[in-house]
């Protein structure tokens, strides 16, 4: 006990330390401030009461309120509209010396004299309540003290009309499903200090099960309090509402469709537009669509008649009729039509939408912050081991990615709404928000903030540099990622200096989390490829002890993994924080423990997959084992010798980066993150059981289970050709051409060969994993063999896993 005592108080006299300025006058106390609001409007009241109980969580001070104009020696924080100060002729001057705010803007200026001051003026309610976000994120806030930066002298309007976050209470989500209604004021309240002023909701009615067992309300009891304290803050209401009717043609079923629609509209205190998917789910054909979304418009109008119905191109297989029909709509300018949103699935890039649709109507983004895998923005050099184990809805903080991804279009949008699926995008929600609002805004700038708002002033540098390091571990190949336990170490230094509340603050936790499980994965990484490395050489050596024995000894190494595991502290580590998360804000890592639907955010049931080829190994070895000697030793170099394209040949795996350098990307990933023209490296995580068959063929290239190569693919989305490149072939060879065609999208796909050579026609993939083809010697020029493939018409995408070029003479 001595010991931890001694170790509390020196982590306390660290932190003190660092929180230490060295000019004390950059910052200013507030603690015995009083607060002046110059009018009693209800929203401002609203905004005032957001300031004190912020304030009063974090300091315990409860800031009174000050009725007349404060003494010269008293210290005030004033809240004003920029109207009102300006009645108060001394605030007026200070005001004025600032450039003019926008709508949504706000003005602070904080003083030592003539009166210790600081002024937040909104151009409206909504900028006074902005205002008071920024003051709150850069105040330094601990128990008994406020300080404030002495410097500020800031005028600031928003770039984007729209910023905000869709939060669905539905059993889908991976934490929202458990939350209460006060958990959502909460988080609705913390994304408008950050600047969001729209939120989306969902009906009870969407693709998902109507209830989960974390749901501690009714979805009808939710969205109605969702929009009731979105009206409390001034935010705008949205939904996103599919159509997920059988028939929207016949009298009956348009009839009960808008009777639904009638009731759902009605109990919303505030709802200002809709967004209705063209598809996933609901595809319908464009004239059908618009048709009934005009009849939608007049129950919405009946009860909300300013809101106005947006819509998505947002469908799978669309052609380009589709497209016409559609965009022929769109320019008709309906009264009711709000504009067009570009979301995930969307096939045509924003550019192409803005081009096609007048200047008039606007375009909504829609941006996918929440999905890892299968994501309409995925990672960039994401090594297959984190695909395996992180999966679709982990925990992902992406600042700088998110960051680019948000300026490479905005230009094109007046901003967005983001899909999220629960807490795992915290980070990318604040990060986008605020891009939304500055996209100049330096992605630090908004993690210090973050930081310190969120988690507390003595951990600002910390937190935000630790976010950042997260985002490192997940960038290019992991076993040689020399990041990843310094960034274990730097969280676990912050684990050891925090007090009990920063310990158990979700925000915290999420962090501390990844950290940890990144660190095991690479540890397990690097201990399970070097298993898997002796266990070849042993399977090489089979003839000296014989097929039997050298099988007993390759499956008695591979099984250490699991029998002698590595790290075991980690892995402990991983499951007590998502004990702790799921208990603070229902966040479902796994499925037995915490009821998380699969796939959705429950990587931490993926903690212990394995990261080498021993499935696939243990499954060819279980089916060699029953052949005879002979048999069984080649069968055992086919599989050792299962890459090899032989002497003189090639050979790629397209997961690599290696093997990347011959796939042709015609527009990079800042200027295309979500590779609608550009190639991205596909995952297939989900087939690595029996998906292709039961045996080991002759070859090696079949087996009850899947090598680690099918699980990832160069991957083109729709219409754009996958072309893969090799050069300095032999000119008077002869090859062969075996290629691995997995993945999920099981296209329909055309291959050709140097633009003129038809190696295949029209195939539907997925039938079977490996195909062989023979490559006229006319299709190599000057040793070069260009590869295209194309799909064929409302195809998802091209995607291949393996290329082996075989000579043949």
């Amino acid at each position: 006990m001595k010991y931890f005592a001694l170790n509390t108080v020196i982590a306390a006299l660290i932190l003190s330390l660092i929180a230490l300025k060295s000019d004390a006058s950059e910052m200013m106390d507030f603690s015995n401030a009083t607060i002046l609001p110059l009018n009693k409007n209800e929203r401002t009241q609203t905004t005032l009461q957001i300031l004190q109980e912020e304030i009063q969580k974090r300091t315990g001070i409860d800031l009174k309120i000050q009725k007349n104009r404060p003494q010269k020696d008293e210290a005030v924080i004033v809240l004003a509209l920029e109207q009102d100060a300006a009645l108060a002729p001394y605030l007026t001057a200070s005001l004025h010396a600032l450039p003019p705010t926008q709508k949504e803007g706000f003005k602070i200026i904080v003083r030592k004299k003539p009166q210790k001051l600081v002024l937040i003026a909104g151009h409206d309610h909504r900028g006074l309540l902005y205002g008071v976000g920024y003051v709150l994120c850069k105040a330094e806030l601990r128990p008994n003290r406020i300080d404030i930066p002495d410097d500020m002298a800031v005028s600031s309007s928003p770039r984007y009309p729209l910023r905000g976050h869709q939060l669905g209470y539905r059993a889908k989500t991976n934490s929202y499903d458990a939350w209460s209604a006060a958990q959502f004021d909460q988080y609705i309240r913390e994304l408008a200090l950050f600047g969001a002023n729209a939120i989306e909701i969902m009906p009870p009615r969407t693709d998902d099960d109507r209830a989960s067992s974390h749901m501690k309300t009714s979805p009808e009891e939710m969205m109605i309090r969702q929009s009731r304290i979105c009206r409390k803050y001034g935010l705008d209401v949205w939904m996103w509402y599919p159509n997920m009717g059988r028939n929207y043609t016949h009298p009956d079923s348009i009839a009960r469709e808008l009777q639904e629609r009638e009731r759902i509209f009605s109990l919303l205190p505030k709802l200002d537009a809709l967004f209705v998917p063209g598809g996933d789910p609901g595809d319908l054909e464009p004239d059908v669509l618009f048709a009934w979304l005009a009849k939608v418009a007049e129950v919405l109008q009946h009860h909300h008649p300013q809101a106005k119905i947006w819509v998505s191109p947002q469908v799978f297989r669309p052609t380009p009729e589709w497209f016409d029909v559609f965009f022929a709509h769109v320019n008709k300018e309906y009264s009711w039509f709000g504009g067009v949103v570009f979301g995930p699935w969307v096939k045509m890039p924003i550019q192409e939408i803005r081009r096609i649709v007048k200047p008039s109507i606007p375009i909504r983004r829609y941006p996918d912050i929440t999905h890892s895998l299968s994501s309409q923005y995925p990672i960039p050099r994401w090594d297959l081991a984190f695909a395996i184990t992180l999966g679709r809805e982990c925990i992902n903080p992406r600042p700088t990615q998110e960051k680019a991804i948000h300026n490479a279009l905005d230009e094109y949008a007046i901003g967005s709404l983001s899909y999220s699926e629960g807490t795992n995008d915290d980070v990318n929600k604040f990060v986008w928000t605020r891009q939304d609002w500055d996209p100049e805004t330096p992605v630090i700038e908004t993690l210090r903030d973050y930081a310190r708002f969120f988690i507390g002033p003595d951990f600002t540098e910390f937190i935000a540099q630790g976010l950042m390091a997260l985002e490192r571990n997940i960038e290019g190949p992991l076993l040689t990622n020399d990041g990843v336990q310094r960034t274990l170490q730097q969280w676990r230094r912050m684990e050891a200096l925090a007090s009990p509340a920063v310990l158990q603050n979700f925000r915290f936790q999420m962090g501390l989390i990844r950290a940890c499980f990144d660190a095991y994965v690479q540890q397990r990484l690097i201990y399970e490829s070097e298993l898997e490395r002796q266990a070849r050489d042993v399977l090489t050596q089979a003839e000296t002890p014989g097929g039997d024995e050298a099988i007993r000894q390759a499956r008695a190494i591979l099984s250490r993994a699991s029998k002698n595991p590595v790290r075991p502290d980690l892995r402990k580590k991983c499951i007590d924080l998502a004990d702790s998360l799921y208990s603070s804000i229902g966040a479902q890592l796994t499925v037995k423990k915490h009821h998380a639907k699969p796939g959705r955010g429950n990587f931490i049931d993926n903690i212990d997959i394995p990261l080498n080829d021993s499935v696939w190994l243990l499954s060819a070895l279980d089916y060699i084992e029953k052949l005879p000697e002979q048999e069984r030793l080649a069968a055992i170099g086919n599989i050792l010798h299962r890459t090899d394209p032989g002497p003189g040949g090639f050979y790629d795996d397209f997961g690599s980066p290696r093997s990347w350098a011959r796939v042709q990307r015609n527009r990079s990933w800042e200027e295309d993150p979500g590779t609608l023209q550009s190639p991205r490296v596909g995952f297939s995580v989900g087939l690595r059981g029996k998906e292709w068959g039961h045996e080991v063929t002759a070859k090696g290239f079949e087996g009850g289970a899947t090598p680690l190569a099918w699980m990832h693919q160069a991957t083109t989305l729709y219409d754009t050709p996958l072309v893969i490149t090799y050069d300095n072939l032999a000119p008077d060879v002869s090859y062969r051409l075996r290629i691995a065609y997995t993945g999920r999208f099981r296209a329909k796909m055309k291959l050709v060969a140097n633009d003129h050579f038809i190696i295949h026609d029209f195939i539907r993939t997925g039938i079977k994993p490996v195909y062989e083809f023979d490559i006229p010697a006319e299709a190599i020029v000057d040793g070069i063999l260009k590869l295209t493939w194309t799909c064929s018409q409302g195809e998802r995408g091209s995607q291949v896993s393996e290329i082996w070029l075989i000579p043949q003479n």
